[in-house]
């Protein structure tokens, strides 16, 4: 597993390597960007609470990545239906309905998009991020697991988000924004659902699949684009915890079971969508886990993920 992983993140970080040469040239920097607005269209990773909560321990902190940064610009971080400009959504897919926990209500990636880029432009001191992958293969485990597709079968529609993920990117370019930063999915298959299940190879794979087409289908975009790699980040967090100030990378904290679909996984599922302080566990600290749920990260893991974006991004603009 350990080797897997590494070579996948070698093989990232080339590909991040060529979208960087692509951009700067001879290296240095012309200006730097103080960006007025951020942007975020996405899934639950990113999803400042579109819907009222937040996939992590809602304990009323800056405590998603989206938010940190914005934070460190100065800039406003509001959900969209409150008048703001985050769009992601829990459970989003790239283009695929129904979401993650089977709802045909929340809004699709590229519908995020389109309700920004119908009437609207970007600016250029506007910081747009975007990431998926993370609902799409929850929602293709879902049909492998009642035997209603094989695991190539899997694969082969993971290609796909991947694929429409890079679409999406292009169509913010071509909206005039000339700074995106772009995250796919971190290994799945490391999180607590991956290691508590039977299929661990084959979110493995499917997170690596998801991620190379992505990358593949915008490194013409160098200019624009700038790939922060959250499986590199994450495998360092889950191999190394007290590296980033935690003690567990393997449980999740909230003790918040969801009788219903929750965040896709099953029902009877810890859903952080439902977690707060008094929801974790006991006589522990709920900043020295990595993950909320069985998926998704903790404030700790969001703050640590977000320091890390945003320093590539001052580094790149």
């Amino acid at each position: 597993m350990s080797f897997s992983w590494m070579r996948r993140a070698a093989l990232a970080l080339a590909s991040v390597s060529l979208l960087t040469l692509a951009a700067c040239g001879s290296g240095s920097i012309v200006s730097q960007l103080e960006a007025s607005r951020v942007f975020a269209f996405g899934d639950g990773l990113s999803d400042i609470g579109q819907t009222g909560t937040k996939y992590t321990v809602n304990d009323g902190n800056t405590n998603i990545w989206t938010q940190g940064i914005a934070a460190a610009y100065g800039a406003p971080a509001v959900a969209a239906n409150a008048g703001g400009t985050f769009y992601a959504q829990k459970n989003a897919r790239v283009v695929a309905t129904p979401d993650a926990a089977g709802s045909t209500a929340t809004p699709t990636i590229k519908q995020q998009i389109d309700a920004y880029i119908t009437a609207n432009r970007f600016g250029e001191r506007d910081l747009v991020i975007i990431n998926g992958g993370t609902s799409d293969i929850i929602a293709e485990m879902a049909l492998v697991t009642s035997g209603a597709q094989t695991g190539d079968q899997m694969l082969v529609n993971v290609r796909q988000a991947g694929r429409d993920l890079a679409a999406q990117v292009r169509r913010l370019v071509q909206a005039g924004s000339t700074h995106v930063v772009v995250s796919g999915v971190y290994d799945l298959a490391r999180t607590p659902w991956g290691q508590t299940g039977s299929n661990a190879t084959l979110l493995a794979d499917a997170s690596a699949r998801f991620n190379e087409e992505l990358l593949i289908n915008i490194v013409d975009l160098g200019n624009s684009v700038l790939y922060v790699d959250t499986a590199f980040l994450f495998n360092l967090m889950t191999a190394v915890p007290t590296a980033y100030g935690m003690t567990n990378s393997i449980a999740a904290v909230c003790t918040s079971i969801d009788p219903g679909p929750g965040i896709g996984i099953g029902a009877g599922e810890i859903n952080s969508g439902l977690c707060t302080p008094s929801t974790t566990l006991a006589n522990v600290s709920y900043e020295a886990y990595l993950f909320a749920d069985k998926v998704y990260p903790t404030p700790q893991g969001h703050r640590k993920f977000g320091e890390y974006a945003f320093s590539r991004i001052r580094a790149r603009w």
